[in-house]
């Protein structure tokens, strides 16, 4: 503060006109904190004055800080501030980290091998240079997997039918784990083994590219004691501990009901000390089992629980979000039995609105092709799905061309199962005529890039991406707004566009069409053609009956060009994904003494090299841009001179302090 240094972790007075200077983060951990008395005065957004950068939305005009920027603060009209925090309540920073976790709520054997579990909790894992509050990458041993493949849900065997995440996740992109951040999605399609406890979710904040961390795994009841301990200890600025030992993960499975009684297997998975995960049936695609799931989530609406804080609906499950400070888990246990009695009589006669939206779809849009070459480049060269996703599609489903893949698209009218999927109102959606049912898998791992509004397959479901982000879905092509930040209009009464249940149909249009469209749709300048209906259960299935002879026919063509394509990989060595780490054989090498080495300042992979050897470069020009924790960063010439040595190329990845670029002066 005006060139003194302050001591961290104490409450300090600013005079009005002093500068404060907040400078590079130096030793272990990966962020620093600034809090202010009274707080920053900014409008409110779904009920916070935080900012969500990836969907540009809240806090200060959706966005990070620039410069120039004048924050306003909330006048604090009675400060009452101890001038220390005590150095028992510092938090702990290192490069090794110990993460408390939750097994489940997916777990052995149903989707991962014992010894991978094992595996799992014995292995200390490395945090990928590709992380950020999105998503925290790790690098470690690839799981054996219970399973061959997911099915309906994906070839590979991480893939499964949507279902909402909890706070800190563990999702296995693949082979490659995630702990899903603050900024995660909130649905998808992949398994999740444990989930970090609330206790412990501060930690994620401070990992870092290159750090350690292993998970050990600890029961509920200790997991809700510890946060009680901490929530206590932060009331009263006086450390308060509680015992948390390492259990022996046995089953992530708290209770299942049998369908003798209840009309289909229900399973209540752990997700976490906050979360609980209801599944219904078999690992299938049935809407049936997406109506139970609807029924109970009506049901713990109207007969809500104080603590109960959110209901999402999955393909095949409902998660439960709640403050287990005030509801205990047995009890919410015991509450949705008592709701699913009273529903296991009523599902065949349910009915629901469901509108039929028409979209707009520019077919295999120029951004969904960037989008592919990104990952090409910077995440997996050899990826099956690259350079075509279009060309996978028709492959794994064993139609003849590209056009018939288009054709079934447009053909198709797909029921939104979820909303939120990944992000933003992003529906996830199956076509309700099972010959429409295009199947694929998911990017093994995940794309880190992904433009908004992108169409994509995974499994037998598509998605619409609510906004930019990472994402898993093979592309099909890119259509308009599935959020309006900015204003409602006839179509948006409220932030997202679409509801449960509605159908959508797609209509060809250009790329440059959609672009007009997009800068339209918003400011309420482009009408939805909108048809209000209803979705009868007890109709689609007597429609599934009568058309069973056609159903079956398609599924047995798509499911041997999925067993063709799934042994194509294990053959050619696809199957699993072995991430690239950057070689460092060349930082031996001896150079000249006027040459300047222009090295990596983070670790990450090589986007786009502006340079080639032989080229004169000024001091100051952009000479190579590095993807890093999901930001690309410009690499600068230190001084004027030739290219003598191009060290590294796109798509290579890199170490900090690697060697990009040798410049000789001329």
């Amino acid at each position: 503060l005006d060139e003194v240094a302050l001591s961290m972790n104490t409450v300090h007075s600013v005079p009005a006109g002093s500068t404060l200077k907040l400078g590079k983060i130096s030793g272990p951990g990966a962020r620093s904190y600034l809090s202010i008395a009274g707080g920053i005065d900014c409008p409110t957004y779904l009920e916070s004055r935080s900012t969500f950068t990836l969907g540009q939305f809240g806090g200060h005009n959706g966005r990070a800080l620039q410069t120039g920027d004048v924050l306003q603060l909330v006048t604090d009209l009675n400060p009452d501030y101890s001038a220390a925090l005590p150095e028992d309540l510092y938090p702990p920073l290192s490069s090794t980290h110990t993460l408390r976790v939750i097994y489940g709520p997916h777990g052995a054997p149903d989707f991962f091998t014992d010894s991978d579990i094992e595996t799992f909790f014995a292995t200390d894992w490395e945090i990928h240079y590709n992380s950020s509050r999105t998503g925290i990458r790790l690098i470690g041993p690839k799981p054996e997997w219970a399973r061959e493949n997911g099915g309906e849900a994906g070839l590979h065997p991480s893939n499964l039918h949507d279902n909402a995440y909890a706070f800190g996740t563990v999702d296995f992109t693949g082979d490659m784990p995630v702990i899903l951040g603050p900024d995660g999605p909130s649905l998808g399609g992949f398994v999740c083994p444990a989930t970090v406890i609330s206790a412990d979710l501060w930690k994620l904040g401070q990992l870092r590219a290159g750090d350690k961390i292993r998970f050990v795994p600890v029961s509920i009841e200790d997991a809700v004691a510890e946060e009680r301990a901490q929530l206590n200890s932060i009331a009263a600025l006086c450390a308060q501990t509680h015992l948390c030992p390492p259990i022996t993960p046995d089953s992530p499975i708290l209770r299942t009901l049998p369908a003798a009684e209840f009309g289909d297997d229900i399973t209540l998975r752990a997700a976490g000390d906050h979360f609980l995960l209801v599944e219904y049936g078999e690992m299938t695609l049935d809407i049936r089992l997406r109506f139970r799931a609807h029924a109970l989530w009506q049901w713990l609406q109207k007969n809500a629980l104080p603590g109960l804080r959110e209901l999402t609906p999955g393909i095949r499950s409902l998660q439960v979000h709640f403050d287990s400070q005030v509801l205990p888990y047995g009890e919410l246990i015991d509450h949705i039995i008592t709701g699913e009695r009273a529903l296991a009589q009523q599902l065949d006669s349910l009915t629901v609105p469901s509108r039929i939206v028409h979209l707009p779809l520019s077919w295999d849009d120029e951004a969904c092709r960037l989008a592919i070459e990104k990952y090409h480049q910077s995440v997996r060269k050899n990826a099956p799905w690259c350079p075509s996703n279009l060309e996978f599609i028709r492959r794994i489903n064993g139609l003849d061309s590209i056009d018939a893949v288009k054709d079934v698209l447009f053909s198709a009218s797909y029921l939104v199962m979820g909303l939120g999927d990944v992000y933003l109102g992003a529906p996830v959606a199956t076509p309700v005529d099972p010959r429409h049912r295009l199947v694929t898998t998911k990017y093994n791992p995940a794309r880190t890039w992904t433009a908004e509004n992108s169409v994509g397959i995974g499994g037998s479901y598509l998605c619409v991406y609510g906004m930019e982000g990472p994402g898993g879905y093979q592309f099909v092509g890119r259509t308009l707004q599935m959020w309006n930040r900015y204003r409602q209009t006839r179509e948006f009464t409220q932030p997202w566009l679409l509801r449960f249940f509605d159908q959508i149909r797609f209509y060809e249009v250009s790329h440059d069409e959609l672009q007009q469209i997009r800068r339209d749709f918003p400011q309420g300048r482009y009408p939805l053609k909108t048809e209000e209906t209803t979705f009868s259960l007890h109709d689609y299935e007597a429609f599934i009956d009568a058309n069973h002879s056609g159903i079956e026919t398609f599924r047995a063509q798509r499911e041997a060009a999925f067993a063709a394509e799934l042994e194509n990989w294990h053959r050619t060595g696809q199957f699993n994904f072995e991430p690239e780490e950057a070689s460092l054989d060349e930082e031996t090498q001896a150079w000249p003494d006027d040459a300047t080495v222009v090295d990596s300042p983070v670790a990450g992979s090589v986007w786009q090299s502006q340079v080639t050897e032989g080229e004169e470069v000024e001091e100051g020009q952009v000479v190579m841009i590095l993807e890093s924790m999901k930001m690309e960063i410009p690499v600068h010439a230190p001084c004027q001179g030739t290219v003598t040595h191009a060290l590294r190329q796109a798509g290579d990845a890199v170490r900090a302090g690697q060697a990009l670029l040798i410049i000789e002066a001329s």
